[in-house]
C-alpha cells in the first residue's frame, strides 16, 4: 500500500518528461480466508487496511488515522448524548498509588493480575511502586468523598476519555484484547437507588445505538450473572454482540451499578434533606476501542475490511477511468466537481487522482480499506453525464444522472448502512439455539451457537458448567440473561442442574 495518498481534489498528470510506469498487478488480496483461518485473516485485515501497526511491546498497538477516525465518529455521538444527561468531562492522573488501589478488595481481586507497576525511576528503585489505572473507581473515589458532603452536591457525574493498561498475558489480539487500550469511563454518585437504576439504562441504551446505529451491529441488552459482574459492584448490565466465525460472544460494553460498596470503603457519605447522615449510590459504565475491533469482524470480508457508512472517514472514493485517446482533461474536471458536490453536501468523498495506480489498483486498495461506496467516470459517464456507482457491501454497480447525483449517493449510503445491519443480524440469529437440556446444550456448543437456555440462575451451577465445557476452544460462561425474557413455562428446569429455572439466559463461549 505505499504510494502517495489520494489527493484531495483531482490534478490531470504532467505532460512531457519521463512517463511513469503504472501499477495494475495489485498485490493488495489477503493471504488468508475468513471462513478457513478467521484469526489469521482478522489479523491480516487490520494491518492491510490500515487500521493499526504493530508495535514492538507484545500487545501494544498503534492506532493509524484511518481507526482513530472511526473512534472519533463514535466519541463525537456519545460525548454529545451524555452532556445532555448533565454528565460532565474531566480527567484523573493514570498513576494509583497501591493503598488506595487495594481498599475495595473484591475489586482489586478482580484486577490484580492485570495491574501494571511502575518500581523505578532512573536507575533507582521507587521506594513505593505506583500502579498504572486498569480501571478507575479508585483513583477517583477518594475526591467523590471530598466532594460530596450534601444533597446539594448531588448528583456528582463526571467521565472521562482516556487509557487504561491491563497487561494481559492470554493472547493479545488488536482492538479486542491489548494491553493498553482506549476508552471512556463515566463515574456518577446519586443520592437514591432509583436514580441509579435509570442511568444505568440510559446510558446503555446510547451502547446499544453505537453498536446498531454506528457500526450496523446487532447486540442483546441484558444483565451479567454474579460470577460475571463487576469485581465489587451490586450488578452489572450490558451489551453482547456475536461473532458467528468462531462462535464467541463479545461483550460490547457494560453499564454497572455499584451499589453502596464503593461508598463504604470511601467513606462517600451526605447530609441528607432530613439532615441525616447518608451513603451515595454509585454508578460507572465504559465502552473502548474494542468495537472497532467487533465491527471488523462482524462486517470485513475476503476483500478487506467493510466499513458502515456512518463511521468511515471516506464514505465515497471517487476513481477516474481514463482509456487511451479519452479525455483524460475532462474526466479529471469531473472527478473534481463531483468531489465539490458530494463534500458540499456534507458527505465525506476522496478523489483517488494518483496517476502511477492504474484504476484496478485502486479498486482493490480502496476496497481493502473497506469505503462504502466508489463512484467511476470514464469516457462513457463523461458523454452521458452520469457516474458509476459501486457498493462495497455487495458489488451492485449503479449508473446515477448527475442531476441526482447527492440524492442517490445519500441514499445508497443508507441503503448500505441498514444492509449491513440486516446482514449481521440475520447471521447472528441464524446462530442462536435454544436448548432445554445438556446434550442439546453440549451439541450447540460443538456447532459455535449463542444458546439460549433455561438456568436455575445458582453460581455454582455456572462454575460447573464452565468446568465441564473446558477444553481446547475455552470454558463456556453466561453471556448475559436478556432484559427480553421469553416466557417460562411452569416446572421448566434448568438445563445444566434439573433444578427449576429462573430465567432465560445466553450462554457460549466468548473472548
Amino acid at each position: 500500500m505505499a504510494g502517495p495518498k489520494p489527493g484531495s481534489s483531482a490534478k490531470t498528470p504532467k505532460a512531457g518528461g519521463k512517463k511513469k510506469e503504472v501499477k495494475k498487478e495489485t498485490g493488495l488480496g489477503l493471504t488468508n480466508k475468513k471462513d478457513d483461518n478467521f484469526g489469521e485473516w482478522y489479523s491480516e485485515v487490520v494491518v492491510s487496511g490500515e487500521m493499526i501497526e504493530y508495535y514492538d511491546i507484545s500487545g501494544c498497538y498503534i492506532l493509524r488515522p484511518w481507526a482513530m477516525s472511526i473512534w472519533e465518529t463514535m466519541q463525537v455521538f456519545f460525548d454529545a448524548e451524555i452532556k445532555k444527561m448533565k454528565i460532565k468531562n474531566c480527567y484523573f492522573p493514570l498513576f494509583v498509588s497501591p493503598g488506595v488501589l487495594q481498599r475495595e478488595k473484591d475489586h482489586i481481586e478482580g484486577f490484580a493480575p492485570e495491574v501494571a507497576w511502575v518500581t523505578k525511576s532512573g536507575e533507582s528503585d521507587l521506594e513505593v511502586p505506583i500502579a498504572i489505572r486498569p480501571t478507575s473507581e479508585t483513583v477517583m473515589y477518594p475526591y467523590y468523598s471530598k466532594w460530596i458532603r450534601g444533597h446539594r452536591d448531588l448528583p456528582l457525574k463526571l467521565n472521562q476519555w482516556c487509557n487504561v493498561v491491563r497487561w494481559e498475558f492470554s493472547h493479545p489480539t488488536p482492538f479486542i484484547r491489548s494491553r493498553e487500550f482506549l476508552w471512556q469511563e463515566g463515574h456518577t454518585a446519586f443520592a437514591t437507588k432509583d436514580e441509579a437504576d435509570t442511568e444505568v439504562l440510559e446510558i446503555l441504551e446510547l451502547y446499544r445505538r453505537i453498536y446498531e446505529e454506528y457500526l450496523a451491529i446487532p447486540v442483546i441488552k441484558g444483565k451479567k450473572s454474579e460470577m460475571e459482574k463487576f469485581a465489587g459492584g451490586l450488578y452489572t448490565t450490558s451489551v453482547e454482540a456475536f461473532i458467528p466465525n468462531t462462535g464467541r460472544g463479545i461483550q460490547g460494553a457494560t453499564s454497572h451499578c455499584l451499589g453502596q460498596n464503593f461508598a463504604k470503603m470511601f467513606e462517600i457519605n451526605f447530609e441528607n434533606e432530613k439532615g441525616e447522615k447518608a451513603m451515595v449510590w454509585q454508578n460507572s459504565w465504559a465502552y473502548s476501542t474494542r468495537t472497532i475491533g467487533v465491527m471488523v469482524m462482524v462486517h470485513g470480508d475476503d476483500k478487506g475490511l467493510v466499513l458502515p457508512p456512518k463511521v468511515a472517514s471516506v464514505q465515497v472514493v471517487i476513481v477516474p477511468v481514463p482509456y487511451k485517446d479519452a479525455d483524460t482533461q475532462g474526466i479529471f474536471d469531473a472527478c473534481s466537481v463531483t468531489l465539490d458536490t458530494l463534500s458540499e453536501a456534507g458527505i465525506r468523498a476522496e478523489v483517488d487522482a494518483r496517476d502511477n495506480y492504474s484504476p484496478g489498483w485502486k479498486y482493490s486498495h480502496w476496497e481493502m480499506k473497506g469505503v462504502p461506496l466508489r463512484i467511476e467516470i470514464g469516457p462513457k459517464d463523461l458523454a452521458n453525464n452520469q457516474v458509476r456507482a459501486v457498493r462495497r457491501d455487495n458489488s451492485a454497480k449503479k449508473d446515477i444522472p448527475r442531476a441526482s447525483l447527492v440524492e442517490q449517493v445519500k441514499e445508497l449510503l443508507d441503503s448500505i448502512q441498514q444492509s449491513l445491519f440486516d446482514a449481521a443480524k440475520v447471521k447472528r440469529d441464524t446462530c442462536i439455539q435454544v436448548i432445554n437440556t445438556w446434550e442439546e446444550f453440549t451439541e450447540a456448543l460443538s456447532q459455535k451457537k449463542m444458546i439460549l437456555a433455561p438456568w436455575c440462575d445458582e453460581e455454582e451451577v455456572e462454575k460447573d458448567v464452565k468446568t465441564r465445557t473446558k477444553g481446547e476452544m475455552g470454558a463456556a460462561k453466561t453471556l448475559c440473561s436478556p432484559f427480553e425474557q421469553p416466557e417460562l413455562p411452569e416446572g421448566t428446569k434448568c438445563f445444566a442442574s434439573g433444578k427449576p429455572a429462573k430465567k432465560w439466559s445466553y450462554w457460549g463461549r466468548s473472548y
